[in-house]
């Protein structure tokens, strides 16, 4: 299979899905930075990356930054959102990994080629998915399939 783009969502896959609200009402998440480190090594491979979110926190933008990937935030509609940016950037929904843990990505998992699902994803995800990481959300699930992509020369 040939792949031209990964998807990611964001919270319980780039994060362990829990948020630290504080006093003043901000926000703060931890990432993981060997995914990081495996985002610049998919990067090398020449698969274009994009961060897909139904979050409207500015931290999914910051971390998209960092990283220096595409980023759709406050995103309602994850299907429709991704079969515009395929046709805006002439890339086959087949050739696409969707990284998604939660009932609001099984729409989106269903229209791609590969649908991958972290170890704790919601149930009716993990019944989806065609690869499911060993690593739970926030703990190297882009280092995981970064892994998975070089053993299977994709």
């Amino acid at each position: 299979m040939k792949i031209s783009l990964i998807v990611y969502d964001f919270d319980g896959v780039m994060t362990n899905n829990k948020v630290l609200v504080m006093q003043n009402g901000q926000e703060a998440i931890f990432c993981n930075r060997d995914d990081g480190w495996a985002v610049r090594k998919i990067k090398d491979m020449g698969i274009t990356q994009l961060i897909l979110s139904s979050e409207e926190n500015s931290v999914v933008v910051s971390r998209a930054l960092k990283l220096s990937i595409q980023c759709i935030s406050g995103c309602s509609n994850k299907e429709k959102r991704l079969r515009q940016f395929c046709r805006d950037e002439n890339i086959l929904l087949a050739e696409t990994i969707f990284v998604g843990n939660g009932l609001n990505d099984l729409d989106v998992m269903k229209i791609v080629g590969m649908p991958v699902a972290p170890a704790n994803a919601n149930p009716e995800v993990l019944k989806i998915a065609k690869f499911i990481t060993k690593a739970k959300g926030g703990e190297g699930i882009i280092l995981e399939l970064y892994k998975w992509l070089t053993e299977n020369k994709l």
